[in-house]
């Protein structure tokens, strides 16, 4: 068996645990509870910490959820993550308790606002300076900044060679595909969130 030979990382303190690098891989699971609901959340993140988990990471999606962090965290021995999407510039700086209480926040860089995403991704990360916080950026399909995946796509089958991803075939424009558009992320409930696949009419199901 060929040595494997892990990426050499910048080491991450969340909390006290150590991310990167040479470090052991770290387990992270993430809640399902309504995050504004203390008490239910802090027993499950206590039930997750008790199975393996070494981070635990919740939903920050109201204002609610916000205020309840600081309580959570108090009940817990293992550090929480704060996920938040949309109104996170929002919610970090009108609750600091919020900020300061947990190890690490988590976004993604599509989904922190269209029109003003650049100001509040500034933000989000003004406050992580401000309390000394690492931040973890995420991207997956339905995060992603859907303006700028649709100019890529179009820009990509314009190539004389179009790259795919691979094993697929090459991308058709967005535009010229009757079956699929990019859609936003769909808020699954109880604090979790699902990413979107494109919309498939009739037609194209199989």
């Amino acid at each position: 068996m060929p040595e494997m030979r892990r990426r050499r990382t910048v080491t991450v303190d969340v909390g006290g645990v150590k991310v990167g690098s040479a470090h052991p891989i770290v387990v992270q699971s993430m809640t399902n509870t309504d995050t504004a609901d203390a008490d239910a959340t802090a027993a499950q993140v206590r039930a997750l910490h008790q199975a393996g988990s070494e981070l635990v990471r919740v939903t920050v999606n109201t204002e609610d959820a916000a205020h309840a962090v600081p309580d959570i965290v108090r009940q817990v021995d293992v550090p929480v993550i704060g996920d938040f999407h949309y109104n996170g510039h929002l919610l970090l700086t009108k609750y600091p308790a919020c900020a300061a209480a947990l190890a690490k926040y988590r976004i993604n860089p599509g989904n922190v606002g269209s029109k003003h995403h650049d100001a509040n991704f500034r933000a989000i990360i003004e406050v992580a300076l401000a309390h000394d916080k690492p931040v973890r950026i995420g991207v997956n399909w339905g995060s992603l900044d859907q303006q700028l995946l649709t100019e890529m796509m179009d820009a990509n089958a314009t190539r004389a060679e179009p790259r795919a991803t691979p094993g697929t075939s090459p991308w058709t424009p967005w535009s010229s595909r009757p079956c699929a558009r990019p859609s936003s992320p769909k808020r699954a409930g109880w604090g979790t969130t699902a990413s979107s696949s494109p919309p498939r009419s009739p037609a194209c199901r199989t």
